[in-house]
């Protein structure tokens, strides 16, 4: 379904309240910057306590590898069962909830969502599941906006402006991309060029930036060694990386909603669902600690290229399940990091086959990869534009923006000609057409302004 801004937000005065908007979406991104950094920090350490856990256990025999097992299968329990209890729309990503919200298919979160999201999601992640830090922070971020614009008794059109905005910098502090956040605003959440919507994201996730980067410090999430142009006579190799991507993309979105599906259906409670797979987690972590969590290391190297081609292959066969059956334990955890350490790699493998098919190639392999973060990420999102930004704000590279144009176009027509839905849409309109969806017990934004329900969003 397409989106308008106008439709969305209609305003007969686009400069009324400007001045009060703008000062809002400094608050809302200071608050968003420091909640998102916090939890990034904790994430940092719920991994490193991971990781001291499995290298105690490699010396403890069999009681360390069920030490292992059982802790991430408690930790991934718990965050289910925060979900469950406490704020149901906090699991998974968030932002299909997120864009339902815009939609007016569904109420805002509580305000139980945030501290939900914080805690289940260091859990969850901190566990080893495969998820990714965006989509708390994404979430965390609108739900700050949805406080912040109450306390301010904001118009119920630039409420909604400051939630997309709210939620653009909560993606711009996981992954220290500012101008990201705010092309995923644009792009994704609202598919509109409008002026108050994009004054606000970009105060919002400027302002996010700022606060995160004084608390965590300013460095790239990825270190790329500088990757040359590309000659000419190659580029075309780059459509062709594009368009095979398409074909990952589908089988990626797929698979995740099969998955879901799958798990669904078994007959035990959601805590249950989630122990196992949290024990199976728990087991791969003990056997190869670098397979398992958000990703980021694995994007690291598989950009370094110091890898073997077996391993690189092995680790992304296992990584392209866990991430589905991470995301079908129902905790908070997003899909971004884990799929640009999916495109990374199987970027990387083509780049490999590509030198082995045409001798004397003068591209690294690295390019392919670097360039295939981005092409895996437009054809399972479609958001083309905010990955090229994402990317190259996350490796400081801007050299290869002209093959990653050409990647994202191919890996967007292969699904949109194959009838493949963008992924965000398939769980938005999974989670709307649930009858059981907790989360439509809460009253609209809507009914809560003609005063049928003061509860807050």
């Amino acid at each position: 379904m397409e989106r308008s801004g106008a439709t969305l937000w209609p305003r007969a005065d686009k400069e009324e309240g400007l001045a009060t908007l703008f000062v809002v979406s400094l608050i809302v991104g200071a608050a968003a910057g420091a909640v998102g950094a916090s939890f990034r920090a904790s994430l940092y350490g719920a991994e490193s306590l991971r990781d001291a856990l499995v290298t105690w256990s490699h010396g403890a025999a069999w009681p360390g590898f069920f030490a292992v097992v059982g802790a991430c299968a408690i930790a991934t329990a718990v965050a289910a069962r925060l979900v469950r209890r406490f704020a149901p729309p906090a699991s998974g990503s968030g932002i299909p909830h997120v864009e339902a919200v815009l939609h007016d298919q569904v109420p805002p979160a509580p305000y139980t969502l945030a501290p939900v999201k914080f805690a289940g999601g260091v859990l969850a992640i901190g566990a080893g599941l495969a998820l990714g830090r965006e989509g708390p922070t994404v979430q965390m971020g609108a739900s700050i906006a949805v406080l912040i614009g109450r306390i301010f008794r904001l118009p119920r059109s630039d409420y909604r402006v400051l939630l997309a905005a709210g939620a653009g910098a909560g993606l711009a502090t996981a992954f220290n991309a500012p101008l990201a956040g705010a092309a995923f605003v644009l792009e994704e959440l609202v598919q509109s060029f409008d002026r108050r919507i994009t004054i606000s994201a970009l105060t919002a996730s400027a302002t996010a930036i700022a606060i995160a980067r004084a608390l965590l410090g300013d460095t790239l999430d990825f270190h790329v060694a500088a990757l040359p142009d590309v000659p000419a006579e190659a580029r075309p190799l780059f459509f062709a990386l594009g368009a095979v991507m398409g074909l990952v993309a589908i089988a990626y979105n797929h698979s995740l909603l099969r998955t879901l599906v799958a798990f669904e259906r078994v007959p035990f409670p959601v805590e249950a669902r989630a122990a196992l797979i949290g024990a199976a987690v728990g087991a791969l972590a003990w056997a190869r600690p670098g397979a398992v969590g958000g990703g980021d290391a694995i994007t690291e190297g598989a950009l370094s290229g110091g890898q073997g081609m077996q391993l690189v292959a092995l680790v992304f066969v296992v990584r392209f399940a866990l991430g589905a059956v991470s995301y079908a334990a129902a905790t908070p955890g997003g899909l971004f990091a884990p799929l640009l350490a999916l495109g990374a790699q199987f970027g990387l493998m083509f780049g490999w086959a590509c030198r082995w098919a045409i001798p004397g190639l003068d591209v690294a392999a690295q390019s392919f990869a670097l360039v295939g973060m981005a092409a895996l990420f437009a054809g399972v999102v479609r958001a083309p534009l905010t990955g090229m930004v994402l990317v190259s704000e996350m490796t400081g590279n801007v050299t290869l923006l002209l093959q990653m144009l050409g990647a994202c176009a191919a890996a967007m027509l292969v699904p949109t000609l194959l009838r493949d839905a963008p992924i965000y849409e398939s769980l938005r309109e999974k989670l709307v057409g649930s009858p059981h969806d907790e989360a439509k017990a809460i009253p609209s934004p809507r009914a809560r302004e003609e005063g049928q329900d003061e509860r807050p969003a």
